[in-house]
């Protein structure tokens, strides 16, 4: 069994909605008029031990649905759900044991206490013996470089800080799953940087299981091999992120910089799409013109100082599938 099994999920919300016509005023004193809005929609999927996992979508498209389910907040109204042989919203005691979560707008700290005492608690909450608690919260401190603000009330620290305290508190038990949730948003590069280092090391060496949604995309690129993508609560992909950007972006992108500024380089079989200063921007197919005969012919044309070929950003991608819906 998967730690997580997700079988034809589905989940419906009530909402009102305000009338425009002429009754307007009679139906807000009979009632309000309501709609069904379906966030998730026959929704399958498996995720095995150890695997990160990058959960995509765009704003309502069903990501933090899903986590809500996965964690016991909600009920779905349809389907299947097991975490780690758990039903979670019937066994929400011991599924909280099993997993950790970290919500990017949110904390689980103490606001007016300071970080260490937060730690304190939680150690307390989730009984964890005194020797692993401390060989943790060293280990954890040191890898996220803490130190200089773990006596600071939380209320006194930045995003960056507390975002890092909060990743010490999902985490200092030890659970076998991890939920995230926008854990970078807002954070300078020094602190994403360090937060993606800490999720690198947690699942290599613990096999923490990690479930990650995030609008930035060079999160999922560099900790996901995996990703789910979903729109209107039904899932549109599921496979790896390498084989996302063959199937839906088959072509490359060649920087060229010329040894002098203002050349305008020009190929067969590649598109200009951008220019500046000494360096222009080609895009190609590779299975029309492979990339030694493309250089070869760039080369020839041209002196050029320096060149590259890169995949297009998984952003890119995924901006060029919604598009095409």
């Amino acid at each position: 069994m998967a730690t997580i099994h997700v079988r034809h999920l589905r989940k419906q919300y009530r909402t009102s909605r305000r009338p425009h016509d002429v009754l307007g005023g009679l139906r807000a004193l009979l009632g309000r008029d309501s709609i069904v809005v379906c966030a998730l929609d026959d929704v399958s999927f498996d995720i095995e031990e150890g695997e990160c996992v990058g959960y995509i979508g765009q704003n309502g498209a069903g990501k933090s649905t899903t986590i809500k389910l996965l964690t016991g907040i909600l009920v779905p109204d349809g389907g299947e759900i097991e975490v780690a042989g758990l039903v979670p919203w019937r066994q929400r005691e011991r599924n909280a044991l099993n997993i950790g979560a970290v919500f990017g707008q949110r904390t689980q700290l103490w606001w007016d206490l300071p970080l260490i005492d937060s730690f304190e608690l939680i150690g307390q909450m989730y009984r964890i013996p005194r020797a692993r608690y401390r060989r943790n919260l060293d280990h954890f401190v040191d890898l996220l470089d803490m130190a200089a603000f773990i006596e600071t009330p939380v209320r006194q620290l930045s995003l960056g800080q507390r975002m890092r305290g909060d990743l010490v508190a999902a985490m200092l038990y030890e659970p076998r799953i991890l939920y995230l949730d926008e854990p970078t948003i807002g954070l300078d590069v020094l602190a994403r940087e360090r937060i993606r280092l800490f999720l690198e090391e947690i699942n290599r060496t613990g096999r923490t299981t990690i479930v990650l949604t995030t609008h930035d995309l060079r999160d999922v690129e560099r900790l996901c091999r995996r990703v789910l993508l979903i729109d209107h609560g039904r899932l549109l992909y599921d496979g790896a992120v390498d084989e996302l950007k063959k199937v839906h972006a088959s072509y490359r992108l060649l920087t060229v910089e010329t040894i002098h500024a203002g050349i305008v380089v020009t190929v067969p079989g590649a598109e200009v799409i951008r220019r500046e200063g000494a360096k222009t921007w080609l895009r190609f197919c590779p299975e029309q013109h492979s990339v030694a005969e493309l250089i070869a012919d760039v080369t020839r044309r041209y002196e050029i100082a320096d060149l590259a070929v890169a995949e297009p950003e998984l952003e890119a991608v995924v901006r060029g599938i919604y598009e095409g819906l």
